[in-house]
C-alpha cells in the first residue's frame, strides 16, 4: 500500500533510484546533492546493490558507465563544478549509447559560485557541455513528489534511447521537505537486449536504437568513443560513416520529441503565458492564484530537452509570454528561436526564488 511521507526532495530523489532498480551509485560529495550519495550508500548494500566513492567527479561517472555496460541501472548526482569535470565522459556515454542517469542539484556559478544556493545556470551545459553534435533528455521536477517519480522515469527513458538522461533540480527542490506519496511500486521498463548473436551490436533497430548488448551475457561487443561502424570498431577517416552514426545519436532523440515531451498547459486560451520549469514554478502557481486573471496561462515543462518547440499551437491567443528563470535568461533564449511574439524574461540570480508579486507586475507589464 502507497504511504505518506515527509521527506527531503534529495532523499526522494534516492528513493526514487531504488524504486526503479537501481543498483549502482558512484559519486563523489558535492553540495547541495550529497544527502543523494549519502542515502544511496545507506540503502544500496540492503537491496545488493553497490555504492562507490570515487576519487572526483570524473572517476564517478567513469565508475557508472562501467557498470551500466555490466546491464544494471546505474546513477550518479553532483552539481555545477562536479557536472563540469563529467562532461568529457558524458560525451563518451553519448558515443557509445550507454543508458544512465546523472542528477544535477543546481548552485549559484561560475566557478564554486553560491554552494548552498540554488540556481537553474546549468540548462545549457547539461544539453550543450560536452563537445561534437548530440542530443540528450533533461527533466526538471519543482516538487518533492516529482524528484521520486521523475528520477524513477528518468531510468526508463535511459533504457529506451540509450542515452545519459538528466534530473536537472536546484537546490530549492533538493533540499525542500515536504508531503509525497511513496507508491508500492513504479513503472520499469525492461531493458530491450539484443538476444541473438549478433556481428554487428551497434546495428539499429526501426526507431534508431540498437538492442543492448552488456558485458558478460555471452555476446561479443566492442565499445569506444571513437566513431565506430556497425561492428563497433573505429572507422575514423570515413566521413559517411560518421555523418551516419551522429546523425542517429541525435535522430533516435529528437525524432521522438511529440511523443515524449512532458508538460502542463494551464488556459490555452490566454494571451500571457507564463513559461516555467523547476522551482521557479511554484512562484507562477502562486501568481496565478492570487492573480484570478482569465487572460494569463501557463505552461510548465516538465522535460526541458529535448524543448518542445510547438509551443504556439497551444496557445494559439497567447500575445506575450513570461519567462521567470533561475539565471540570465537560458530558456528564454531557446523560446524565442521558437515562437513569433514577445518573450519577456524575468531573471534572478543570487539563489532567492521569485516573488509572486514580481511576477504579478511582469505581467501588468506585457498588457
Amino acid at each position: 500500500m502507497s504511504k505518506i511521507s515527509f521527506i527531503q526532495g534529495n532523499i526522494a530523489c534516492a528513493e526514487g533510484a531504488l524504486a526503479a532498480g537501481c543498483r549502482f551509485f558512484g559519486g563523489y560529495p558535492i553540495t547541495p546533492s550529497t544527502e543523494i550519495a549519502e542515502h544511496m550508500a545507506m540503502k544500496l548494500p540492503k537491496v545488493k546493490g553497490t555504492f562507490i566513492q570515487m576519487e572526483d567527479e570524473i572517476g564517478s561517472i567513469a565508475a557508472v558507465i562501467g557498470a551500466a555496460w555490466t546491464g544494471v541501472r546505474a546513477m550518479t548526482a553532483t552539481s555545477g563544478p562536479g557536472l563540469s569535470l563529467m562532461m568529457e565522459n558524458i560525451g563518451y556515454a553519448v558515443m557509445t549509447e550507454t543508458p544512465l542517469v546523472i542528477v544535477d542539484i543546481q548552485r549559484g556559478g561560475p566557478s564554486t559560485g553560491q554552494p548552498t544556493m540554488a540556481s537553474q545556470g546549468d540548462m545549457f551545459q547539461c544539453r550543450f557541455g560536452s563537445h561534437g553534435d548530440y542530443s540528450i533528455i533533461a527533466l526538471s521536477p519543482a516538487t518533492v513528489q516529482e524528484m521520486y517519480e521523475m528520477t524513477a522515469e528518468a531510468f526508463n527513458l535511459a533504457d529506451r534511447f540509450r542515452v545519459p538522461v538528466f534530473l536537472m533540480a536546484d537546490e530549492i527542490i533538493g533540499h525542500m521537505r515536504e508531503k509525497m506519496t511513496l507508491p508500492d511500486t513504479v513503472p520499469v521498463m525492461p531493458v530491450r537486449e539484443r538476444t541473438e548473436r549478433s556481428t554487428l551490436p551497434f546495428k539499429a533497430e526501426k526507431d534508431g536504437v540498437p538492442g543492448f548488448t552488456p558485458f558478460g551475457k555471452g555476446h561479443h561487443v566492442h565499445v569506444t568513443g571513437l566513431t565506430h561502424d556497425e561492428r563497433g570498431y573505429p572507422s575514423t577517416t570515413n566521413p559517411d560513416v560518421h555523418e551516419r552514426l551522429v546523425t542517429r545519436l541525435v535522430a533516435k532523440v529528437e525524432s521522438t520529441r511529440r511523443e515524449i515531451a512532458s508538460y502542463d498547459v494551464t488556459n490555452p486560451e490566454a494571451e500571457t503565458v507564463f513559461v516555467s520549469y523547476g522551482a521557479p514554478t511554484r512562484a507562477v502557481w502562486q501568481a496565478l492564484h492570487d492573480l484570478k486573471d482569465d487572460t494569463v496561462g501557463h505552461f510548465r515543462l516538465k522535460m526541458v530537452w529535448p524543448f518542445p518547440d510547438w509551443v504556439e499551437e497551444l496557445f494559439p491567443q497567447a500575445q506575450a509570454y513570461i519567462v521567470p528563470e533561475m539565471n540570465l535568461g537560458l530558456i528564454s533564449r531557446e523560446l524565442e528561436r521558437h515562437v513569433t511574439i514577445p518573450v519577456i524574461s524575468v531573471p534572478r540570480l543570487g539563489g532567492a526564488l521569485h516573488e509572486p508579486e514580481e511576477l504579478i507586475r511582469a505581467v501588468e507589464g506585457a498588457k
